[in-house]
């Protein structure tokens, strides 16, 4: 696996401790501080990166080649599904929300953008009750690198 061009450096160190993306994987991901805005929505900045330089999508696609459409369309699905029961629903829609964290230079291809997001969350409040701020972070942490692992199934 290669990181993007040169000078894509990780956003900084991470909040919590990053976490190999396998045991010995040179990979890891990371988090900004999250933080609550209006109307209750837990955002935070999520990567990978390897040796302080951010992967990209294509890292992690389908035997090296970049499907059709956004690296958010698989990595959506697997970050809610993982978040499961977490994730408050309204109106049978799960309240997450993710963006590119910066947009790829060609925006034909946006598997080649940093494999960086910007993720927007509303908690089930019962169960947020029972974690603590730290513990949150580190389920979505979590459930970010193991949606990562997923984008090439």
């Amino acid at each position: 696996m290669t990181t993007p061009e040169p000078g894509l450096p990780a956003p900084g160190p991470s909040y919590l401790r990053g976490l190999e993306l396998n045991p010995g994987d040179q990979h890891r991901v990371g988090m900004s501080r999250p933080q609550t805005i209006a109307d209750g929505w837990w955002v935070a900045l999520l990567w990978c990166e390897r040796d302080g330089n951010l992967a990209s999508f294509r890292d992690f696609s389908p035997t090296g080649e970049a499907p059709q459409g956004s690296p958010l369309l698989r990595l959506g699905p697997a970050l809610a599904g993982t978040l499961s029961g977490l994730i408050l629903e309204e109106g049978g829609r799960q309240q997450l929300r993710l963006r590119l964290g910066q947009p790829p230079a060609d925006e034909t291809r946006p598997w080649e953008a940093p494999l960086t997001v910007l993720a927007g969350f509303r908690f089930e409040p019962a169960r947020v009750a029972t974690l603590r701020d730290n513990e949150l972070a580190q389920t979505v942490l979590r459930a970010f690198r193991d949606a990562i692992l997923r984008l090439a199934g």
